[in-house]
């Protein structure tokens, strides 16, 4: 599969116009970028830049501290995904986890994921606030509640994904669930480290960057 494959386009920032949405859904046409992911304001506006392509279109929810009621990310993920999205990316109520309510972390997952159907769901763990029983923890509760993907960061947390965070995920998931990582994977160097251990998606805003020398020589990188 060429490396464009695994890229999620992704653009979150708090500034991001209209303008920058359609920009960023042009180049993933362009680049053959699997996704892009934007802000739910925007899915509506991504989902008509997207119409005749091939490119997917994934909604954050509940982003990016994870904190909003449950009821607030079940009606979110719904109405992304009556605004055309095919894919929820939702965090985790961190809080939740690390005080051990486990049951309402795995309603809430289940809930969501109840909500979209066949839609893919991917859970952010945001891996930096967590111990590594944490994370496998938060990986069992994922897989129990029927989620699709466990992913590992916002990219707005105290740090990105990390090599020891994704070999626990990968080790927890098996081939049960996919994993996305993302935070801080801004190179080509980067983004084959973490395909290599095994991750089926990355999330990252330097989707150009990390393709650019394999699409310069018109002989992208395959896995």
């Amino acid at each position: 599969m060429k490396l464009s494959q695994y890229i999620d386009h992704t653009l979150l920032k708090p500034t991001a116009t209209p303008e920058d949405i359609i920009k960023l859904c042009e180049e993933a046409k362009e680049y053959n970028f699997y996704a892009v992911c934007v802000n739910s304001c925007y899915a509506i506006l991504a989902a008509d830049e997207l119409q005749n392509s091939k490119v997917k279109l994934a909604a954050v929810v509940g982003f990016p501290l994870g904190a909003d009621s449950i009821e607030a990310k079940v009606s979110a993920a719904k109405i992304c995904i009556e605004d055309g999205a095919d894919e929820i990316d939702m965090v985790i109520n961190i809080g939740y986890l690390k005080g051990e309510l486990y049951d309402i972390v795995q309603y809430e997952i289940t809930s969501v994921k109840k909500a979209i159907g066949k839609k893919k769901l991917k859970v952010i763990l945001e891996t930096c606030y967590l111990t590594d029983a944490e994370i496998r923890k938060a990986c069992q509760l994922c897989k129990k509640a029927k989620a699709d993907f466990v992913k590992t960061s916002t990219g707005f947390g105290s740090a990105g994904a990390t090599e020891e965070a994704v070999k626990i995920m990968i080790e927890e998931v098996g081939s049960t669930l996919k994993i996305k990582a993302s935070g801080g994977i801004r190179d080509t160097a980067t983004a084959k480290k973490y395909i290599e251990l095994g991750v089926s998606r990355i999330g990252t805003s330097s989707g150009i960057e990390i393709i650019s020398s394999t699409k310069n020589n018109r002989d992208e990188h395959t896995y």
